[in-house]
């Protein structure tokens, strides 16, 4: 690990950590994430940024548009952002999405789905399936359209994913997923052999962190937990998570049963950082590798 790493884990353990320990509203812990995002995260110059509403009638759907390498290619990064189902937005995970798009030389869509505990499940994945149908409509091929996301929004693209299948919707190019929650049952041995490793998620609070989410819904529902899924003919899915990670099970199960269903998966396993470590681009190198390996990923099945 270099020493940006070790410092960055160092920080989140005594700063994040203990903020997410001790934190009861969830509107409050959205706007300490707005503000630190502003602050920390930056885009690459030039990005363009461009809001809308994917939903073209009816509820709003907000999105927004990123473009890191002002291309005039067809097709679309669809990426549910991460928080727990609980916070993060558009806003927040822009800068590291820009990234990912300047990298792969393609658009991306930030979808605004609506969060828990005003809007509990199963309010995300019918937002997720709302905007890929809408991005359908507006003539963008399928097999232009590559699904993404980190931590919840990973289960999230994840969750849309199985969606798809179930609906035998036409398939996107593939999926990819950054340190995702696949798994809301905390079935996994991770939860309990990394306590002590995991730096950012407080280990005794995500039960209750879910069930704010979940509010009596099952924790095995295939839509909140794609884990337990079908993914019968879907197209290849990248999965990264670190070794370190109190979701690292989440990750490995994940490709396992992906795998035994016939599904093409890379999954990629990193020593020793931080959950969702890409979001640190600006700071960590590891974090920069990882990026230009899943921007790899992509172009090999955008061509």
């Amino acid at each position: 690990m270099s020493w940006q790493g070790a410092l960055l884990s160092r920080w989140l353990r005594y700063t994040e950590q203990r903020v997410l320990a001790q934190a009861t509203d969830p509107v409050d812990m959205r706007r300490r994430f707005e503000r630190k995002a502003r602050f920390w995260f930056w885009p690459p110059l030039g990005t363009i940024f461009r809001w809308v509403d994917l939903a073209g009638g009816g509820a709003p759907l907000p999105a927004l548009w990123v473009d890191g390498a002002k291309t005039t290619a067809t097709g679309a990064i669809l990426y549910f952002h991460g928080g727990g189902y609980l916070v993060g937005s558009p806003r927040t995970h822009r800068a590291m999405v820009a990234r990912i798009s300047a990298l792969c030389s393609l658009p991306a869509c930030l979808v605004q789905y609506r969060l828990a505990p005003e809007h509990p499940f199963p309010a995300a994945p019918m937002d997720a399936m709302r905007a890929y149908r809408a991005l359908l409509a507006t003539g963008i091929p399928p097999e232009r359209i590559v699904l993404g996301g980190d931590s919840a929004g990973g289960g999230l693209a994840l969750s849309l994913l199985a969606q798809i299948c179930a609906a035998d919707l036409p398939r996107p190019a593939m999926a990819f997923a950054l340190s995702p929650w696949t798994d809301l049952t905390l079935s996994g041995d991770s939860y309990r052999t990394n306590r002590s490793s995991e730096v950012l998620l407080p280990p005794g609070r995500l039960a209750e962190l879910r069930d704010w989410y979940l509010q009596g819904a099952a924790a095995d529902d295939p839509q909140a937990s794609p884990l337990f899924a079908d993914f019968t003919g879907a197209p290849p899915v990248a999965l990264l998570a670190s070794e370190a990670e109190l979701l690292l099970d989440d990750s490995r199960r994940m490709g396992k049963e992906l795998t035994a269903q016939g599904v093409t998966v890379t999954t990629r396993i990193e020593p020793g950082l931080p959950h969702v470590w890409p979001f640190f681009a600006p700071m960590l190198p590891e974090a920069r590798q990882s990026l230009r390996w899943l921007a790899g990923q992509i172009r090999v099945r955008m061509g």
